[in-house]
């Protein structure tokens, strides 16, 4: 035993150091700061000879610092031009400065970060007044909620430029989360707090769509309120959506294209495998496998991406398919197991549609992964004060959504856009500000 041990040691002195972990270089597009550190006037004289050494060279390191906010009052100085040469009783001035509405106070890169703080990283419009304490502005809870009201009021235009690319999208994805908020507005009205539905959509994967609805029906009768069975009924073509009941009636007709969530029926398996199931890993293996044709396939246009589908992901899809068909009647279909089968072989066929086109997805991932900066957005201020408040929400959150689609800073891009829109922009031109039409 303890020349065992005397081997282990000797075995550990031989053996290199672990390596350092390599560090994540900094992006190139931040910007750079020089920050000169010279050496101590004590130690500039050469030990040897004591006469004043040269500079050699500088060591450099890059080290990621934050440079704090400032908030600053814009004087805008208009031009006033008048003639000295007659007696014209009129001045000629410049235009107004950017404002997000006609004779407001406030710039509209403030309200853009007001705007994102609240609905991308679900910063309450309180704390947000705290922190402009801390800068030696106070701003009120209300003015910081009217300058939400008129940026959500002006961006409308952008956000009905949205539906209509949803309406003429080649492929559109369709998930719905809730969002609670209080009916009735006013001092003396009776305020009741209901669950009201944010249904989003995407669009071609680089346009993002929220609907407010104050209930999670599917159609409305009101002539104002559009559930996602009315929006569907504009429409034509592939739509991704899970198998939720809501869309059954959309979905019966023949010019609407159910596509399946391949993310969805490999949860009802993970969910089988959690509770003790083995066999659901089958499934499981199987998925892993058409994930990774699909990350591979991520880049290529869609009819490479179709031909590598055929080849590769159907013969994988198919067999997973016969094997649930071949074992599903002898499980009960109350089980985690049973209802993983059940689901699989009933939505065979939206979930297999990834396979004869390349541009459908083979899951509804991409609304999903919006629905998470909703929801962050949701626990922090927890609901919306009126069904307005909901509406303006919807309308917000659209256009974050977009800007995250399009790898956009949404500060700038609402920045650059709120000036134009206040300015007036003819209907015909609203699309083309859209997040994927403008470039930044």
């Amino acid at each position: 035993m303890v020349e065992n041990e005397r081997n282990r040691r000797a075995t550990e002195q031989t053996q290199p150091p672990p390596a350092r972990p390599r560090r994540t270089p900094f992006p190139p597009n931040l910007p750079r700061e020089d920050n000169p550190i010279s050496v101590p006037d004590a130690e500039r004289p050469c030990p040897k000879c004591g006469l004043e050494r040269r500079c050699a060279g500088h060591d450099v390191s890059e080290v990621l610092e934050l440079v704090p906010a400032r908030v600053i009052v814009r004087r805008d100085l208009r031009e006033k031009l008048a003639c000295d040469a007659c007696d014209a009783p009129n001045f000629s001035r410049a235009p107004v400065g950017d404002r997000v509405v006609q004779g407001g106070q406030y710039g509209p890169r403030l309200v853009a970060q007001l705007l994102v703080d609240k609905y991308r990283d679900g910063l309450p419009l309180h704390r947000q007044r705290e922190r402009y304490r801390r800068m030696s502005v106070d701003l009120s809870v209300s003015t910081l909620a009217d300058q939400v009201a008129y940026g959500a009021e002006l961006l409308q235009p952008l956000w009905r430029a949205a539906q209509i690319a949803a309406l003429k999208a080649n492929v559109l994805h369709l998930d719905g989360t809730s969002l609670a908020f209080f009916t009735g507005e006013g001092k003396d009205a009776k305020r009741h707090k209901k669950l009201g539905a944010l249904w989003g959509f995407v669009v071609d994967q680089d346009v993002a769509l929220y609907l407010f609805a104050p209930s999670g029906h599917a159609t409305f009768a009101d002539g104002h309120t559009i559930g996602p069975a009315d929006f569907l009924r504009l429409r034509s073509g592939y739509t991704v959506a899970d198998a939720a009941t809501v869309f059954d009636q959309a979905f019966a007709r023949e010019d609407i294209i159910e596509c399946g969530c391949n993310m969805h029926a490999r949860r009802y398996f993970v969910k089988a495998l959690d509770g003790g199931e083995a066999r659901a890993a089958i499934a499981i293996d199987a998925y892993q496998a058409l994930y990774g044709i699909e990350k591979e396939a991520r880049d290529l246009e869609p009819r490479e991406r179709l031909r590598l589908r055929r080849e590769r992901s159907a013969p994988i899809f198919n067999k997973l398919l016969e094997w649930v068909e071949s074992i599903k009647d002898d499980e009960p279909p109350s089980l985690r197991f049973g209802r993983a089968l059940n689901y699989f072989s009933n939505q065979q066929v939206p979930l297999s549609q990834f396979l004869t086109d390349g541009r459908v997805p083979i899951d509804n991932g991409v609304v999903e992964r919006l629905h998470v900066r909703a929801a962050l957005t949701r626990k922090n201020f927890l609901f919306a004060g009126s069904e307005r408040g909901a509406q303006s929400a919807a309308i917000i959150f659209s256009l974050l959504g977009s800007c995250a689609l399009c790898g956009i800073d949404p500060v700038e891009y609402l920045a650059t856009v709120m000036p134009i829109l206040a300015r007036g922009v003819i209907e015909k031109d609203v699309i083309d500000l859209l997040p994927r039409n403008l470039p930044l």
